[in-house]
């Protein structure tokens, strides 16, 4: 096939179908994941927590290396940059200790 030709309507609308299912299928993985931020590197951290980016997820790990392991949930309230609603959006994900495996998908 020429990659100049244009794709057949019913061949992309099934195509786009069979990207958006796939991604469906990856998507919830990640809902689920949790971080032990005890432990995790800042990309782990900017890459699951929701509201923290890479700038504030390193001042949770420089807080954590200075002061040591986070004892409860509420500490992170103490790296500059994280407050209540950050903490309460990801209260879910956040673990002091190994985090769960994913919960599996049903079916």
């Amino acid at each position: 096939m020429d990659p100049t030709t244009p794709i057949p309507p019913g061949r992309a609308r099934a195509l786009l179908l069979a990207l958006l299912l796939a991604l469906a299928g990856v998507l919830p993985a990640y809902a689920h994941a949790q971080v032990d931020i005890n432990h995790a590197d800042a990309k782990t951290l900017a890459g699951v927590l929701h509201g923290v980016g890479l700038v504030k997820a390193e001042a949770i790990v420089a807080w954590r290396e200075r002061h040591g392991p986070f004892r409860r949930i509420e500490d992170l309230a103490r790296v500059d940059g994280i407050g209540p609603r950050t903490i309460e959006a990801n209260r879910a994900l956040i673990v002091l200790g190994r985090p769960l495996p994913p919960r599996p998908r049903p079916g």
